[in-house]
């Protein structure tokens, strides 16, 4: 399977061949961990733009919007660089509003604001519903979401404090979230606003 070229591999991984998933990771750690590290020039945020990318590519493969380009290296950098230009305008955002050249008021905007009642109401029953899904799913998959998500760790954290590989905790994640997907979809539950 190793001698597979990236777009089989894709696609047997679409079909359920996990392993072939396993062999795309590490065909691209490297060069995709590299890259990251010298936009990013800190370790940490390498590591965990790394895994987003992964688990970015993860859902669009297996909902089978991944278009086969013959370029999947390319593809998962892309995924990355997007994933960095993110963080970089959120850091921007982050530090100054302004309000000087726009067509409408920005800081009476009630996308800006805390939340009404109803929001906060409405938010508060996704957060119960969701966490009674991640309290059904199998407990390794539960507790590498609780420690992503709930504890703000990554993966190469999650990897050392559970004792396995970073590819083990991202598979584990992958399920996670595809269980609680399958788990919300038969029961009528919205996890979004």
């Amino acid at each position: 399977m190793k001698n597979l070229s990236d777009e089989r591999l894709v696609t047997l991984y679409a079909k359920g061949y996990n392993e072939a998933f396993d062999i795309l990771l590490s065909r691209h750690q490297s060069k995709l961990l590299s890259y990251i590290n010298f936009i990013v020039k800190n370790n940490d945020i390498a590591e965990d733009i790394f895994q987003e990318t992964f688990v970015k590519a993860i859902v669009t493969i297996k909902q089978n919007r991944y278009t086969d380009s013959g370029k999947f290296g390319a593809w998962i950098t892309r995924i990355a660089h997007n994933l960095i230009i993110d963080m970089y305008r959120q850091e921007k955002n982050g530090k100054t509003v302004s309000n000087d050249e726009c067509e409408f008021d920005l800081l009476n905007n009630r996308d800006l604001c805390d939340g009404n009642i109803e929001d906060i109401i409405v938010n508060n029953q996704i957060h119960s519903d969701l966490r009674k899904i991640i309290d059904t799913l199998p407990e390794n998959q539960k507790e590498v979401v609780i420690m992503r998500y709930y504890k703000d760790l990554s993966f190469k954290d999650i990897a050392e404090f559970t004792n396995v590989s970073i590819n083990t905790a991202l598979g584990r994640m992958r399920y996670a979230l595809i269980n609680i997907r399958k788990i919300a979809d038969e029961n009528g539950i919205a996890l979004t606003l």
